[in-house]
């Protein structure tokens, strides 16, 4: 598919930069064209060069960021075989960067759907584990999160950034090394549904007090209570996801 032909005119192409700003910027124009689904899984990809020309970019900066795109499991590239997109199975969806690209267009509501089933499965458990294990640091981690968020809100990039670090103290919290390596894509995903959420509207409810009760119970060392608390959390937030969208 020759993107010349097949973009939605009302996508924005890469500005002109240079080195590493402008491949990020290709492969930002070109992943957000993919998860969206404006070019589909299995479609073919014109050529490089044929594709540089339509971007305006030198082939050498094209091919660095299909080597991104590779990277991530969008797209596969064969000699004489050319680029083709790679089934959604085959996508790295947890990694940050497909998670923004992924909300940088409207996304489906099953896609939506997955995130929040995964924090289901991950964070109550993760609550649990660090009301049993945390320590002084991460307390003091978790409460310096809430004070942000309280100050700055959520409707502000520095509150959500706050909230990001909230979840990303509570994972630390359980000590365990492999929900640690899913902070980043947990908190990831919080901040860009959070986002999502005030798009075309403001919060419907103030979400603090559901991480203040959270944060209470782990601090009292009660896993119960403090599962309990992050699973209404994420099913709260859930609700207000559906009616956003």
């Amino acid at each position: 598919m020759s993107l010349d032909q097949s973009d939605d005119k009302s996508a924005k192409r890469p500005a002109r930069g240079s080195g590493r700003r402008l491949r990020g910027a290709i492969a930002h124009y070109l992943g957000t064209a993919i998860v969206s689904g404006r070019i589909a899984p299995g479609e073919k990809l014109t050529g490089e060069i044929a594709n540089a020309e339509a971007l305006d970019v030198s082939r050498g900066a094209y091919r660095e960021a299909v080597q991104v795109l590779t990277a991530k499991g969008l797209v596969e590239s064969r000699p004489k075989a050319g680029t083709r997109v790679l089934p959604r199975s085959c996508w790295n969806i947890l990694d940050p960067t497909v998670l923004a690209w992924a909300f940088a267009a409207e996304p489906d509501l099953e896609f939506v759907r997955d995130l929040f089933e995964l924090r289901a499965v991950v964070e109550p458990a993760a609550a649990r584990f660090a009301a049993e294990r945390r320590d002084k640091d991460d307390i003091r981690a978790m409460k310096a999160a809430l004070t942000g968020m309280r100050r700055h809100t959520l409707a502000t990039e520095a509150g959500r950034m706050a909230d990001r670090a909230f979840h990303d103290a509570l994972l630390r919290a359980t000590h365990n090394d492999a929900m640690i390596a899913l902070s980043a894509s947990i908190s990831a995903a919080v901040s860009w549904t959070t986002e999502f959420k005030q798009r075309s509207r403001t919060l419907p409810r103030d979400p603090v007090p559901d991480h203040v009760r959270v944060c209470d119970a782990i601090i009292a060392g009660d896993p119960d209570a403090a599962g309990a608390a992050m699973r209404t959390l994420i099913d709260l937030a859930l609700d207000d996801t559906r009616l956003a969208m």
